[in-house]
C-alpha cells in the first residue's frame, strides 16, 4: 500500500456561465470544497499543481492567496484540454518521487462566450470571437494528412477518415452519440446543459464542421475542479472512514505524438490515445473489459466514436457496431459519458480532465444519485490535448471501501 497514490477529496463546481466569479473565485471554491470532501486542509497539502489555459499563467499562487499561502511548491501547468490532468498527475509524481505524502491539483477556465476555439488561437480585440494563430500557421502550411489544425475541422475529418476506412460512420450515427449524452446529462445536476435532445433536433443544428452540428460539439462554459491526492503509507493513518471513500489511482498516464513519417506538424489524436491506453492497461493490470465506466474526451461526437477503438473498448475498426450494439449507455455493458460529457456537461479546459475523474470517483464511491452505475468498481478517465497530450487514469475502488 505505501506505493500506492490515492484521490481523497475530490470536487467540480457547477459547469456553465458564472458571470459573477473569475478564475480564482472558481478555483478556490472548487480546491476547498475537494480539501473539505477529503478531509483535510491547506496545511496538509505538500504540493499544489494548478492550470488554467486561458491566461492566468500564476493562477496556482493567485488560488494560494486565497485559500492558505503555506510556502509550498507550486507548478504551473498548461497542456491544452489535458491541462487538468497533467496538474494532477504532477501532485501524484511528486509524492511517488517521496517529496511529499499528500498533495493538491486544481483545474479552471472561464470560457463563456468564447466561442468555438481553435489550436494556437487568439481571441479578436474587439469581440468574443476565436481566430486561427500559431506558430504552424505562420511559418508551415497545414495542408497535409488532416488538412488543419483547428479543433473543429481537425476532429471532424478525423471521424470521416475512420468512416472512410471502415464504414458504416454516417451522420446520423454521430448525431445519435450526441443524442446519448444529452440523454445522460438530464441526470447530472452539475452539467451546463441538462436539457434531452431529439435526433432531428441535434441533425437540424448550425454546422460546425460536417458532420457535427452545434450540439455535437463540446460547451465552452466556465467552472473548476480540484483533487486531493494521497500516498498510501499516509491514507494508512488516517480514519476508517476517509480510507473507505479514497479511490485507488492504479495507472496514470501522459503522452504525446510519436514520430511519424506522414506528418509532423499536424496532431494524431488516435495513435497517442492508443499508447497512453495500452501504458495505461499495463500499469494497472487490468483490461478494457473491466471497466464499469468510461468518461473519454468527446470534444465532438466524432471524437467519441473513434475513441471507443483508440481506448480499445472494442475492436479495431468496431466502433460503429459497438455503439449500434447499445454498449455505451449508462445501462449498457460499458457505459460511456455518463456525465453527459464535453458535449452537455461543458468542457472549460483546464478543468476537464479532473472533472472527468470526479464522475468516475462518484460512481465508484456509490455517490453518484440517479446516474448512479450499479456495482463499480473500476473506471477510466480520458482528455485530450490538441497539440498534442493524450492523459489517462485507471480508478479502482479501494479495497478499504
Amino acid at each position: 500500500m505505501a506505493d500506492d497514490i490515492y484521490i481523497l477529496g475530490i470536487k467540480m463546481t457547477k459547469f456553465g456561465k458564472h458571470p459573477d466569479k473569475d478564475t480564482v473565485d472558481l478555483a478556490s471554491e472548487a480546491a476547498m470544497a475537494a480539501l473539505a470532501d477529503g478531509g483535510v486542509t491547506m496545511k496538509d497539502m505538500g504540493i499544489l499543481a494548478a492550470g488554467c489555459l486561458m491566461g492566468q499563467g500564476s493562477i496556482g499562487q493567485q488560488i494560494q492567496k486565497q485559500i492558505g499561502q503555506t510556502g509550498i511548491p507550486v507548478f504551473n501547468v498548461s497542456n491544452a484540454c489535458a491541462t487538468g490532468a497533467t496538474a494532477l498527475r504532477t501532485a501524484i509524481m511528486a509524492i511517488k518521487a517521496g517529496e511529499c505524502d499528500m498533495g493538491l491539483a486544481v483545474g479552471v477556465e472561464k470560457l463563456a462566450g468564447a466561442g468555438l476555439l481553435g489550436g494556437g488561437g487568439k481571441p479578436k480585440s474587439d469581440k468574443k470571437e476565436w481566430t486561427p494563430g500559431g506558430r504552424y500557421g505562420a511559418v508551415a502550411s497545414t495542408d497535409g494528412r488532416i488538412g488543419t489544425d483547428a479543433m473543429p475541422g481537425t476532429f471532424a475529418q478525423v471521424g470521416m477518415e475512420y468512416g472512410h476506412k471502415y464504414g458504416g460512420a454516417t451522420f446520423e450515427l454521430f448525431a445519435k452519440i450526441a443524442e446519448k449524452n444529452h440523454a445522460h446529462s438530464t441526470l447530472n445536476p452539475l452539467a451546463a446543459y441538462t436539457k434531452r435532445m431529439t435526433l432531428e433536433e441535434i441533425m437540424n443544428d448550425v454546422m460546425i464542421a460536417y458532420p457535427n452540428t452545434r450540439s455535437m460539439c463540446s460547451a465552452n462554459c466556465d467552472g473548476a475542479a480540484a483533487a486531493v491526492v494521497v500516498s498510501g503509507s499516509k491514507l494508512k493513518t488516517m480514519s476508517l472512514e476517509q480510507q473507505r471513500r479514497a479511490i485507488k489511482v492504479s495507472a496514470s498516464i501522459l503522452t504525446s505524438d510519436p514520430w511519424q513519417e506522414a506528418c509532423q506538424v499536424l496532431p494524431d489524436v488516435n495513435t497517442l490515445t492508443k499508447i497512453a491506453a495500452k501504458k495505461a492497461y499495463e500499469q494497472a493490470g487490468v483490461g478494457p473489459e473491466d471497466l464499469d465506466l468510461v468518461e473519454l474526451h468527446d470534444c465532438f461526437a466524432t471524437a467519441e466514436l473513434v475513441h471507443y477503438d483508440n481506448l480499445g473498448l472494442c475492436e479495431e475498426g468496431g466502433a460503429v457496431d459497438f455503439f449500434n450494439s447499445g454498449a455505451t449507455w449508462r445501462d449498457g455493458k460499458t457505459p460511456v459519458n455518463v456525465s453527459g460529457g464535453l458535449e452537455s456537461k461543458g468542457h472549460p479546459i483546464a478543468a476537464t480532465g479532473i472533472a472527468n475523474i470526479w464522475e468516475v470517483c462518484h460512481h465508484l464511491r456509490g455517490e453518484a444519485g440517479d446516474r448512479q452505475i450499479e456495482g463499480a468498481k473500476v473506471g477510466l478517465a480520458h482528455v485530450i490535448g490538441l497539440g498534442s497530450a493524450c492523459g489517462i487514469h485507471i480508478l479502482e475502488k479501494s479495497a478499504l471501501g
